[in-house]
């Protein structure tokens, strides 16, 4: 990958001064994703006045989509269009979703008109032209925050040369400053722009951040000139194909004895291939065929999609093997995205004064999650690695594989937790008689949901970050642009599992009588907490599923070069380096 233009001009490029240009974009896709998604059930069920199942899915869809463009993104990003312009027409993609979405908020005929009444039988639904607009503005924004989420961390990072001493430090420094930024404006959008959406109006609630973003996509552009642009290195995901046809068009060919015969070319991956070469490994030996030379290949000038190198063939190999630990992040999403549905509707029934006139708004109640991950990535960062590091000898006190399992772990106390307390609250309900009143505000504390919240928060400290980690380290070298894509497919998985597993309860534990154990209007005749338990039940079995992964799963291996600075070898050697 080379940088554009002049080098000894480039170098004088980047740095910190460009970090305003690059937070100020990341703040303003993370206000306005945020700060509709905290409330969108609000708006959805209160403005367009769906069915709560209904809603709860359309969430979960839009989350599953927003969180699989990503992929889309990196492709482009890394095959032609390179990070700043992928960045920069995506943002405007998600402008104009923005736009739209304000647009139906703020124009009476994009929306159905208000309730007749406190009876909720008199709401007239969407109708298919106003969820039309409402589902065309969530895929703009979706496309849009595909072409962000994956490039912007990495663009980040390109403005600092880790070549120079000067400024290697200061790359790892950019996560810290990224993280925190990021979190900082998830805490604003569920505080004030929810509390604007919910008390203010929707119209205002939505054009904030929409004029954040315009703002924010200029100031974007107009530090375009103190940018290092690296040109794209071409897209890995077309050299995982290659592999994948070289070695079935040499499927037929017997497997060479001696592993070293098979084909090497450190010049052709010198790109690919900069944190070390991928050495070879005795698992999955039908894709080493890929690598077998035949007297039809010109090993000078190879055809990649007839013969590959070994570093190649290991980067599929890697891939594969991530694949079980990756799948097993998918449930925890799905127990996770129940806080932006069910436990927000949970939230509206509850009483949330503070003092006679305030009411915390319900879409705010994920700040407890917010501030608890927080608090807990601290907590680990400045004290938990420094008491494990005794114990284990690790840098980074725990193994990324040992902190998923932990994350794992407490998510499934969460959703079990989470049951509880519906338990409790539909017995307030009931002891008020206020269950066939869905409407009317249960005299119980919003404050019994803050353990559910919270416990999530640190699940995710541990296990969101966690699969970062094992992405980053374990994906291929060249693959570590696209690693927070991959990250994300595992969110849209999760999103969409989630759906599948809504519609399903909805369906088939309906009754005659009419009871569900997710009704559409009135959650105090539901069984929620029987869902919360199937959701447990399921995390208890992928916990087991993923320990067995764990313990089965092998670290990819690299060679490295080593500087040696002892008096016996001033040279410098290889060593085979397990990534732990």
């Amino acid at each position: 990958m080379e940088e554009k233009g002049n080098p000894v001009q480039q170098r004088k490029k980047g740095g910190l001064v460009t970090m305003p240009f690059i937070f100020a974009n990341e703040i303003c896709e993370k206000l306005a994703v945020v700060g509709f998604n905290a409330n969108m059930i609000s708006y959805l069920t209160t403005q367009l006045h769906m069915p709560l199942t209904k809603a709860a899915n359309t969430l979960t869809n839009f989350g599953g989509t927003a969180s699989l463009t990503p992929l889309i993104g990196a492709f482009v990003a890394d095959s032609f269009a390179g990070r700043f312009w992928t960045i920069t027409v995506a943002s405007i993609i998600y402008q104009i979703g923005m736009i739209s979405l304000t647009l139906s908020a703020v124009l009476p005929h994009l929306r159905p008109p208000p309730c007749k009444g406190s009876d909720q039988q008199a709401c007239k639904e969407a109708d298919s032209g106003q969820v039309a607009i409402l589902y065309a503005s969530l895929l703009m924004t979706a496309l849009g925050s595909g072409g962000i989420r994956p490039c912007v961390v990495a663009f980040g990072a390109d403005q600092f040369d880790e070549n120079d001493p000067k400024q290697n430090t200061k790359t790892w420094k950019y996560f810290n400053w990224y993280y925190f930024t990021m979190g900082a404006s998830i805490l604003v959008a569920v505080t004030v722009l929810v509390y604007i959406q919910d008390n203010v109006g929707w119209g205002w609630g939505l054009g904030i951040p929409t004029l954040a973003m315009f703002l924010s996509i200029i100031a974007f552009m107009v530090g375009y000139p103190l940018y290092r642009n690296l040109d794209p290195a071409g897209s890995p995901f077309t050299r995982l194909l290659q592999v994948s046809v070289a070695a079935y068009k040499k499927r037929k060919l017997p497997m060479v004895s001696d592993s070293t015969l098979l084909y090497q070319n450190d010049e052709l991956d010198a790109l690919i291939s900069i944190g070390g070469k991928l050495l070879h490994t005795k698992h999955m030996k039908f894709l080493d065929k890929a690598a077998i030379v035949t007297e039809e290949d010109n090993i000078k000038s190879p055809n990649l999609w007839r013969i590959s190198t070994v570093h190649r063939v290991e980067e599929l190999k890697s891939i594969i093997r991530m694949g079980p630990i990756w799948a097993s992040g998918i449930l925890l999403i799905t127990a996770y995205a129940q806080q932006g549905t069910f436990s927000l509707q949970q939230a509206k029934t509850m009483n949330r004064h503070l003092t006679k006139s305030f009411e915390i708004p319900a879409g705010s109640m994920s700040v407890f999650n917010i501030v608890t991950m927080l608090s807990t990535i601290a907590l680990y960062d400045r004290v938990l690695i420094r008491v494990a590091r005794r114990f284990t000898g690790l840098d980074r006190g725990i193994t990324f594989i040992q902190r998923m399992g932990i994350g794992f772990f407490i998510s499934i106390i969460a959703t079990l937790v989470a049951g509880f307390v519906e338990i409790k609250r539909k017995a307030a309900a009931s002891a008020h008689g206020l269950v066939d009143q869905p409407h009317s505000t249960i005299p119980i504390s919003v404050f019994w949901l803050v353990p559910q919240y919270g416990l999530y928060g640190m699940a995710e400290a541990f296990m969101s970050i966690g699969h970062l980690e094992f992405f980053y380290d374990q994906a291929p070298e060249s693959m570590r642009s696209t690693a927070t894509a991959l990250f994300w497919t595992a969110i849209s998985a999760g999103n969409y599992i989630s759906t599948l597993l809504v519609s399903l309860v909805h369906k088939y534990s309906a009754q005659p009588d009419g009871s569900n154990w997710l009704p559409n209007s009135n959650l105090n005749k539901g069984k929620l907490e029987y869902f919360y338990w199937l959701l447990t039940l399921l995390q208890v079995l992928n916990l087991v599923y993923y320990t067995c992964c764990a313990v089965m799963y092998t670290y990819k291996p690299v060679e490295v070069l080593k500087k040696e600075t002892s008096d016996d070898s001033k040279e410098g050697g290889m060593e085979l380096a397990n990534r732990v």
